[in-house]
């Protein structure tokens, strides 16, 4: 198998799109009405260019940079993305073991599969926590005291979410809203019917404070 291993990102992308049923393989492929955004934002990566400068001692290269204080081999971090057990059994403690490993920084997100508590304690590494704000405050402030326990060095607030765009994709599959343990007790996710289209969309109209603004 390791004489095959996948060279590229899109080669990952065609093994996932495989191993996935096609409801996960499309949460985490798509995006929102026509997906415009979506395919300009990966064209967005193949309009930067890097400018070669020649005859220049590149023998020892140094990509080490730091966040907020913290030192990082390479200015290359794990953003936060909730569900990792669509992919993986293990989710986020499989990602934060394989961060860890390479000394990059992981921020893990409030969705995650795996509780705060469990990522923390998977391995030594320095960690994010993301968050989102809740109509119900004192579950935002709940979850930034779980994540300081747990030894998390900063919130990384997620701000460009008041309504959850309307993903196609997840509408035609139906989409079931993964487990999210870390809101266990603060929020029911219970009685999300699909009937109209995503789980998914009905839990964040339910949930998420469309209102937030600088104020």
């Amino acid at each position: 198998m390791e004489n095959n291993l996948p060279v590229n990102v899109r080669e990952y992308q065609e093994l996932a799109k495989k191993a996935l049923s096609k409801m996960h393989y499309d949460y985490i492929n798509g995006g929102a009405e026509d997906e415009h955004t979506l395919r300009d934002n990966i064209a967005a990566y193949g309009r930067i260019l890097l400018r070669p400068r020649v005859l220049v001692d590149v023998s020892n290269i140094d990509m080490s940079t730091s966040l907020l204080g913290y030192n990082m081999p390479s200015p290359i971090i794990v953003a936060p993305t909730g569900s990792h057990k669509v992919a993986n059994p293990e989710g986020e403690v499989a990602t934060a073991k394989a961060a860890a490993s390479c000394n990059s920084l992981m921020v893990l997100s409030f969705s995650s599969n795996c509780r705060i508590e469990e990522v923390a304690a998977s391995c030594d590494a320095i960690r994010f926590y993301q968050l989102y704000v809740f109509k119900k405050r004192a579950v935002s402030a709940t979850l930034v005291r779980r994540a300081e326990s747990s030894g998390f060095k900063a919130i990384v607030l997620t701000v460009d979410n008041p309504m959850l765009g309307r993903r196609e994709r997840d509408i035609r599959n139906k989409m079931v809203a993964p487990d999210k343990p870390n809101l266990e007790g603060l929020i029911s996710l219970e009685n999300l019917d699909t009937t109209d289209g995503s789980q998914l969309a009905k839990y964040v109209r339910d949930t998420m404070d469309p209102s937030l603004s600088w104020k």
